[in-house]
């Protein structure tokens, strides 16, 4: 792996880093207490500052050693987590953000990026004792005198972590440290992790320790030695006359990592080493061998509760390990190209099940069948390996959320449900900015202010829910609200005032609506840097059509607003509905075919372009019109059905062809624009056949539908 790769792979790991980070530092801020994200808050931070380290990036060790000394010091009860730190910290988690795309960039520092870090450094000081030279003394802290003996007995258990010599610490440094607080009664080391010649590696460290320190430091003393490696490597501090139930906590507390019962025991400050190769040495001379926990009981080296706890933590450990999963990062590269791949098996597939069919040989089709089941299942399988949960981008709306109900002095609390839904990583990463758009007209738009709801009964804090779920082979994405709704009359009027209906027109709610997603089209009354210039909702409703989704509105004046967003599991491969039109095949997707019939008994107005279907009257147009297909129509033509969102519509085809699967291949240049085509795909037979773009000929039948024009 070179350089260049290293340094990838570290602005991967930072960003992880820097989300969870952003996630714990929002939750302190509504529950101060919460011990486990302090604690996280202080890893991410110290991670950071050490791998930045390996890689001479002075700026960013300097200002994350200081906000990690200041966490250090929340961490450690010494100051108050308050609002105001955290807003100070969220602002140096977007500092560190910064300077790590400069990192990713290979630029140097701009001039603004460097003021705003002194300028957070100095914010920061005020909350490290001792002011800057705090910083400077933590890092070379220095060698304190040894303390007088006599003290309390600790058993510490440390087992450094494998990178700890490239991280340029010296593990025998922390022996001679803690030589300078007492006397050290017991020193062990276990080398039990060491490998064969072979898988050696001299950069690497195997090292474990186990010690026993007559000392009258206390815990916070002993724990300040390691600090510098407590992330990354495991260290237990056992304090003197600790009882039964502390010890079974502590082995309750330990990672399940150790295989052997003694090597628990030893680990948990339960017993010394120097015990357990006691125990050893009486086992191996006994000619019917006592096990090992019997051995130790019965000379009194533990009581038996404890032996106990270790066996059930042992067994753990071998059930956990036998249903282990094993993880490997892969480029995401690497899986669209396997996914491609695996499209254009699906294609060649199709086209030797054609010939095999052609050809009428039974066996050739049997084993075409067979072979084309298999690519089936390796297909699914490589469209699963690019799922992703969808709860990392629903996280990121937790600061947005925020960040722009208090620029708006608004009180909004964001609910999320379903961030375990899995879809596309491609959907994933382009959905992001519509629902970005969404949620900040939301609260901009769609929430009221607290006086404006105490005054209509509300209650003062508004309410934001993003939620998720699979339903009918789609995903769906629902952003709702509890604020005002959409005033129907306000959009009406506005939409008549710019001539995009006509004045007295009878328009459904959905169809009112749709008007929001009209380019330039605003009800708000003033510009402000959240809205009121015209942009937005139509980009948001042209990036879902892009996605072949659809999205809803469900609106109820003084009631609230849910958007209702539903996409393709991938973007990838599609099930589709063949179609012919002049002897060219068209291909639809089947997720918005409703039903097939033919035109004739369904014809209300050819003038009108209209179709009666069972009392309900829709639009329908001539695909054959559409593409200025030669030839003449045939005597019975047939009329597939389709809905975009609340919309239906119908498409005059000369014959309908069936159901089958096919791959998405993207357009080239000169065909971008063309309207009513979404994609193209190769069939069975090589040919090439058009993907329609549903939403677009939605549109266009309404229009040719309709006297009045509900789109423009």
């Amino acid at each position: 792996m070179d350089m260049d790769q290293v340094k990838q792979t570290f602005i991967i790991e930072c960003r992880e880093l820097l989300a969870s980070m952003e996630e714990a530092l929002l939750t302190v801020e509504d529950q101060p207490d919460a011990t486990e994200s302090i604690n996280a808050i202080f890893r991410a931070v110290h991670t950071i500052k050490g791998s930045a380290g390996l890689f001479g990036l002075d700026p960013i060790v300097r200002f994350a050693h200081t906000v990690e000394s200041v966490m250090d010091r929340v961490r450690g009860g010494r100051i108050t987590l308050s609002p105001d730190l955290v807003g100070l910290f969220l602002e140096c988690h977007d500092h560190l953000v910064r300077m790590l795309a400069t990192v990713r960039e290979n630029a140097p520092e701009p001039p603004e990026v460097a003021e705003e870090g002194e300028r957070l450094l100095s914010a920061l000081v005020p909350w490290l004792e001792g002011g800057v030279e705090t910083v400077a003394v933590a890092v070379h802290p220095e060698v304190a005198r040894p303390r007088g003996t006599g003290g309390d007995h600790w058993h510490i258990s440390v087992r450094f972590a494998p990178t700890v010599l490239q991280n340029g610490m010296d593990p025998l440094s922390f022996v001679r440290y803690l030589r300078t607080l007492g006397r050290m009664t017991s020193l062990h080391s276990l080398l039990e992790k060491l490998p064969a010649g072979p898988a050696f590696d001299p950069e690497l460290c195997y090292l474990g320790l186990e010690m026993d320190l007559e000392t009258d430091a206390d815990r916070a003393t002993l724990e300040g030695v390691f600090e510098f490696i407590q992330d990354d490597s495991r260290i237990r501090l056992i304090p003197p006359h600790s009882r039964v139930e502390e010890y079974l906590a502590l082995i309750q507390a330990m990672p399940d990592e150790e295989h052997y019962l003694g090597e628990i025991l030893v680990a948990g400050g339960c017993i010394t080493a120097r015990d357990l190769e006691e125990a050893l040495r009486i086992q191996s001379e006994e000619e019917s061998a006592r096990k090992i926990g019997t051995i130790l009981v019965q000379e009194q080296s533990v009581p038996t509760p404890v032996v106990a706890a270790a066996l059930e933590k042992q067994k753990r450990f071998q059930d956990k390990q036998a249903h282990e999963m094993k993880v490997v990062k892969v480029a995401a590269e690497k899986l669209d190209k396997l996914v491609n791949l695996v499209g254009e098996l699906v294609i060649a597939g199709a086209s030797a099940q054609v010939l095999a069919s052609q050809a009428k040989e039974t066996r050739l089709a049997e084993a075409t069948a067979t072979f084309n089941k298999l690519v089936e299942e390796i297909r699914d399988n490589a469209l699963s390996l690019r799922m992703v949960q969808i709860g990392e981008t629903f996280s990121r709306f937790r600061r947005i959320v925020r960040d722009v109900s208090r620029e708006l002095g608004k009180e909004i609390e964001l609910e999320i449900q379903g961030a375990d839904t899995e879809l596309d990583k491609t959907i994933v990463e382009k959905i992001a900015d519509p629902l970005m758009h969404i949620v900040r007209n939301s609260i901009d738009h769609g929430i009221e202010s607290a006086e404006v709801r105490i005054a209509r009964g509300k209650p003062a804090t508004g309410s934001l829910s993003l939620n998720a779920f699979h339903e009918s082979g789609s995903i769906v994405i629902e952003v709702a609200d509890d604020g005002g709704g959409l005033d129907r009359a306000r959009i009406l009027a506005k939409a008549v005032e710019r001539g995009l209906v006509a004045a007295g027109a009878d328009l459904s709610d959905s169809e009112v609506h749709a008007l929001i997603f009209e380019p330039g089209f605003s009800t708000a009354a003033s510009v402000s840097n959240l809205s009121g210039r015209g942009v937005g909702m139509d980009v948001v409703r042209r990036n879902i059509d892009e996605l072949r989704g659809t999205v809803e509105i469900e609106s109820y004046e003084g009631s609230g607003t849910t958007m209702r967003i539903r996409l393709p599991l991938t973007l990838a491969i599609i099930d589709g509905f063949r179609v012919e039109v002049a002897g060219t095949c068209y291909v639809i997707p089947l997720d918005t075919v409703i039903e097939c019939l033919d035109l004739g008994p369904f014809l209300e107005s050819e003038e009108n372009h209209l179709i009666n279907l069972r009392g309900e009257v829709l639009p329908f147009l001539r695909l054959r019109e559409v593409f200025s297909a030669p030839g003449d129509r045939p005597a019975k033509e047939r009329v597939v059905v389709i809905q975009y969102g609340e919309i239906r519509a119908g498409i005059v085809v000369d014959k309908l062809l069936g159901e089958f699967q096919t791959v998405i291949k993207p357009l080239g240049e000169l065909f971008r624009n063309l309207k009513g085509v979404g994609g193209s795909t190769i069939l069975g037979t090589g040919e090439v056949a058009l993907i329609l773009d549903v939403p677009q000929l939605v549109q266009l039948a309404t229009r040719r539908g309709r006297q009045t024009p509900v789109l423009s």
